[in-house]
């Protein structure tokens, strides 16, 4: 099966706070449990390489530790690459667009 790299957020809603740092903390620990896995976190976004199965798999055990650490809703988005006519990776992508800046 291909690897896809995902893009992924996942927001608790109805929390009261202002800070959501400590649900996507629990996020983060759900996704270390998937070491088959690539990850990077970003500021908006959690970027995960991976064959799709897994990589939908830690996006459920994700989801469930925001709810676990109090939110009792969550909004999530989702965006998927998955490339089949050659093969990619995110060190791959950023390099092709920096090569480009040169």
């Amino acid at each position: 099966m291909p690897r896809v790299i995902a893009a992924v957020s996942i927001v608790p809603i109805g929390t009261g706070e202002t800070s959501v740092s400590r649900y996507v903390a629990a996020a983060q620990r759900a996704l270390a449990r998937h070491p088959q896995l690539r990850s990077r976190l970003d500021p908006m976004f959690t970027n995960i390489e991976g064959e799709l199965s897994e990589v939908f798999a830690a996006i459920q055990d994700m989801e469930e530790a925001v709810v676990a650490a109090g939110a009792r809703r969550v909004s999530m988005v989702i965006k998927i690459d998955d490339r089949r006519d050659a093969a990619h990776d995110m060190e791959g992508k950023i390099r092709a667009v920096e090569e480009k800046l040169k």
